[in-house]
């Protein structure tokens, strides 16, 4: 039987593993502290709109424990906590294990490869899906949808039977699956999608259901989304003409009370994905020519309202001394 590891059991890593458990599937969570020992004494339980209200036995420990050879290693971690699992790569990839970074953040396929063992087969994907940890040991998958998209990046080679193979399985999990062709095009666009998600959310304090009406959050998203297309189609990414419209219509399928990760990181005080979700594509978009106002107004007014918190002020502060164009 095929071997998958987790590596971050929030709501993505952790809804990931529980369709896996549900489906008979061996897989094992990268998990740490009272989430870890929960899961560990109670089960994971997994609260989800696809599968109901279960509580699934599942393997899980932390990254220094886990002592087996993956088949298939899904990369779950946010951004920011990238370096961090580099050790287990190095430990437990090898050229049969097929890794398959699932982040917000465009590229990231490139960097994980850096971290792995030279000749591991990393590839690049993402994820729609809305998921969070409600406590320690409760994962939360709300509404219907839930689809992974991976494939190989662009130069790479890798086996299209063992890629389609382990799609088949994820399928019969209950998971949707695309086998991309163009993989660096729909990573992009997931870029664009959740970037102006978190942003707009975080800039006006709302959840979904406040772009889902006409209003100003509803044309600072499509805003958003048409200056990071356009920086895309400046790199010479083949994205469609109608991108926010498409991505309008992914909001408007959404559960309104639905708040992107990065917003409730800043809301609680913690680390967020700001600078990669906000900073990094305002920066490439300036980098590539494009006259990226509605996203410079947004930081700027997140930076405003970050200043108010000393902890908050710091990482702002940070950010913004590390970006020449501020």
């Amino acid at each position: 039987m095929r071997k998958y590891l987790i590596i971050g059991t929030g709501g993505v890593g952790g809804s990931i593993a529980g369709f896996l458990a549900l489906g008979g599937k061996d897989v094992t969570c990268i998990a740490r502290g009272e989430h870890l020992e929960t899961i560990r004494r109670e089960g994971l339980h997994l609260r989800s709109g696809l599968k109901g209200d279960r509580v699934i036995p599942v393997k899980a420990c932390t990254a220094d424990e886990y002592r087996e050879v993956p088949d298939v290693v899904f990369v779950c971690v946010k951004g920011y906590s990238m370096d961090s699992i580099r050790d287990l790569l190095k430990r437990v990839a090898t050229p049969r294990t097929v890794v398959i970074p699932i982040l917000n953040v465009y590229g990231t396929g490139a960097r994980i490869a850096s971290l792995a063992p030279k000749g591991s087969c990393v590839l690049d994907g993402c994820i729609y899906i809305v998921g969070y940890v409600e406590r320690p040991g409760v994962v939360v998958q709300t509404g219907r949808t839930f689809r992974i998209v991976y494939g190989v990046r662009p130069g790479q080679t890798a086996d299209t039977a063992l890629l389609d193979d382990i799609a088949d399985e994820l399928r019969s999990c209950g998971i949707k699956v695309d086998v991309s062709d163009n993989i660096d095009r729909d990573t992009f666009i997931k870029w664009t999608f959740i970037s102006a998600m978190a942003c707009t959310g975080a800039c006006f304090g709302v959840p979904m259901g406040a772009l889902q009406r006409p209003g100003e959050p509803r044309l600072v998203f499509a805003q958003l989304t048409g200056e990071s297309a356009e920086t895309g189609r400046r790199l010479g990414i083949d994205l469609p003409d109608n991108l926010p419209a498409a991505n309008l219509r992914i909001i408007d399928k959404l559960d309104p009370n639905t708040t992107a990760s990065m917003q409730k990181d800043l809301a609680r005080g913690h680390e967020s994905e700001i600078e990669g979700l906000l900073f990094q594509m305002l920066d490439l978009g300036e980098q590539m020519g494009v006259y990226m106002k509605t996203y410079r107004h947004v930081a700027d007014r997140l930076i405003n309202r970050l200043s108010t918190d000393s902890r908050k002020a710091r990482e702002a502060r940070s950010i913004v001394c590390s970006l020449e164009w501020i």
